[in-house]
């Protein structure tokens, strides 16, 4: 088994400039599952929502728009479930090897908030699962990548043990970018999002019309835990509180391409990363708002192509927990 990497006709997350990411996973003996980090340059601005009813979740409370840091120096997204949250502290300690993090006396430290998925046993070994070392090899492989790389896709990173469709297709990473040119008298304003694909619910598939169309066969609830996590970023200058409602808005685009989505077995967040490069029009209320209207728009548009960039992307497993096939539907 090993990594899909599409061409990315629909562009990718790291189109947006100082964008970075890296995988990690591991796929044998017993394993299925990895982790994902995405690294924006320093200074960047974060916020998150998390709309799922079972969400695994670190450092998320820290980019609330009232708390004291405003800036992220990493996103980790990972598989096996809480546990696999530590996989952070590896990132952390690679950003503080690299001076990355908010000053204090002594040194720096590092904001590194992480979401997980659950893929516990998928590889046929329960506690085969992210650890400290695959988050900081992760990042260290982010921090390698140059200005614009190609993002592999599908049955890598996070998304190397992510299913949909209560466990019978196999899902995984995707990505998608979108470049808005009216907004901003700098220059083009990108948005970009990556995802980690692994609902419980199935792709929105569209019909011939172009609307959005419904699900092969309706998902019940059951024992499978699920969740799809998403990272937008956009060179955009915004604040704390505009990244929120950016992160917030990006869900409609979860949304449109999930049936369900954010169930009580769902973890679904959405975080927001804003490198302020381009500075939007708010040269009145007017303009500010058509700005942030048309960005988080964009947000949701490309939130729905990753997704369904992770679904095409991702490759049929069989472990000795099971068959994960190929989802056979066309959902580009």
């Amino acid at each position: 088994m090993g990594p899909s990497g599409g061409a990315g006709v629909q562009g990718k997350i790291t189109d947006v400039p100082g964008v970075r990411v890296g995988h990690q996973q591991k796929s044998d003996g017993g394993w299925l599952s990895g982790v994902t980090v995405v690294l924006p340059p320093a200074g960047t601005v974060g916020s998150v929502d998390v709309r799922g009813g079972g969400p695994g979740t670190h450092e998320t409370d820290a980019l609330g728009p009232t708390t004291l840091v405003s800036t992220v120096d990493a996103v980790v997204l990972t598989g096996g479930s809480a546990y696999g949250l530590v996989a952070a502290h590896g990132a952390q300690r690679w950003c503080e090897e690299q001076g990355r993090g908010f000053a204090v006396t002594g040194g720096v430290v590092p904001i590194v908030p992480a979401a997980a998925i659950f893929d516990l046993g998928r590889g046929g070994n329960f506690s085969a699962r992210p650890d400290e070392a695959m988050g900081f090899a992760a990042a260290a492989a982010a921090g390698a990548q140059t200005e614009g790389h190609d993002v592999e896709r599908g049955n890598v990173g996070a998304g190397t043990g992510a299913v949909i469709g209560r466990g019978k297709y196999k899902g995984g990473v995707g990505t998608a970018s979108a470049t808005l040119k009216d907004i901003s008298d700098g220059g083009p304003v990108v948005v970009g999002a990556i995802a980690v694909v692994n609902a419980l619910g199935l792709p929105l598939v569209p019909e011939a019309s172009g609307e959005p169309g419904t699900p092969e066969q309706r998902v019940e609830p059951g024992t499978q835990l699920n969740t799809t996590l998403v990272v937008v970023a956009t060179n955009a200058a915004l604040d704390v509180a505009e990244c929120k409602r950016t992160a917030s808005a990006a869900h409609a685009g979860l949304a449109r391409a999930l049936n369900p989505s954010h169930t009580l077995a769902d973890g679904d967040t959405v975080f927001c990363l804003a490198t302020g490069g381009q500075d939007l029009d708010r040269s009145t209320e007017a303009a500010r708002q058509i700005s942030l209207i048309t960005l988080q728009s964009a947000a949701a548009d490309v939130v729905r192509l990753a997704i369904l960039d992770g679904v095409s992307s991702a490759q049929a497993v069989t472990t000795p927990a099971g068959e994960f096939g190929a989802y056979p539907g066309n959902v580009r």
